[in-house]
């Protein structure tokens, strides 16, 4: 196999089966495989097995979380190249598995490819407009899981998607490592991936306090797991987030007080994968350009 897609869905029957319509009409079964992890949904999902026999399912009746389900899941691809994608996210080049492979071959060691995340509801206009934009590569220090790609060899001499964190925050997890393993994170938006998210509609069911908590609490335990030294950062992370939201929402002052509760909780747990990188390595990341959001 050349290259596995994967993807991890919970509860997004329609968004998965459109992906998986598309995806389709792209991909060349012969040389390439779909990997989904059914992540406890709920809402039947399951049905879409006998629609997309073509599809490696992987079923889980209790939800696990997305990075933990990743981590079960990307060891069962069988290609050298590695994509991930979000249920809710497509490609809008057709070639994009063929351009994923020239880019890795023309960067020998570059080992995670950080797609161009497109957000909204596009339309045929908006995807050719898009492909008109110049291209643009540059070295970072991070990828987002709705649309990236990494080598099958790199991934393995990592620890993986982390069974530490549930979800957000995944990617940092396995960025730092790839840096660490002495590769590197190359952004390029000769690969678009077109986000289907309605930003307004998660805000007004309360999505974002839900991040916050999860982003609050992970972050923490990155530092933990991977700082020598993390109780300065720690101290700087709950500062900020106090001072930014926790006093001017009541929502997010109870999300953050509980959250903090919870990380103190779990402690005890998130140690043991405690595995701090090279201070040279941290200070790489940071001189790297950030992801464009």
């Amino acid at each position: 196999m050349q290259a596995s897609i994967l993807i991890v869905s919970k509860n997004r029957k329609d968004e998965l089966e459109k992906t998986l319509l598309i995806l389709e009409k792209l991909v060349d079964f012969s040389i390439h495989e779909i990997l989904v992890f059914l992540d406890g949904c709920t809402d039947n999902s399951f049905v879409l097995k006998e629609k997309f026999n073509w599809v490696k399912w992987e079923i889980s009746k209790k939800s696990i979380g997305a990075s933990k389900a990743r981590n079960v899941l990307y060891p069962k691809a069988l290609g050298k190249f590695l994509i991930g994608l979000d249920d809710d996210a497509h490609p809008i080049n057709k070639d994009f598995i063929l351009k994923t492979i020239k880019i890795f071959h023309k960067y020998p060691n570059v080992g995670v490819i950080a797609f161009q995340e497109i957000k909204g509801l596009l339309n045929k206009e908006d995807e050719i407009n898009f492909g008109k934009i110049a291209d643009e590569e540059y070295f970072t220090n991070e990828f987002i899981g709705c649309g990236f790609a990494i080598r099958k060899d790199v991934y393995n001499v990592t620890n993986g998607f982390p069974k530490w964190i549930d979800i957000y925050g995944e990617e940092s997890c396995v960025a730092i490592e790839v840096l660490s393993k002495g590769y590197d994170i190359l952004y390029s938006n000769q690969i678009k991936v077109n986000h289907r998210v309605n930003k307004e509609a998660r805000k007004n069911i309360g999505h974002n306090y839900f991040r916050f908590g999860k982003q609050l609490k992970n972050t923490t335990y990155y530092y933990m797991v991977y700082h020598k030294f993390p109780l300065v950062k720690i101290i700087r992370l709950y500062w900020h987030n106090f001072r930014k939201y926790a006093v001017n929402d009541w929502k997010y002052f109870t999300v953050y007080f509980r959250t903090a509760l919870e990380t103190v909780i779990g402690l005890s747990t998130i140690l043991k994968y405690r595995r701090p990188i090279e201070k040279r390595i941290i200070k790489k990341s940071r001189s790297l350009q950030n992801l464009k959001f």
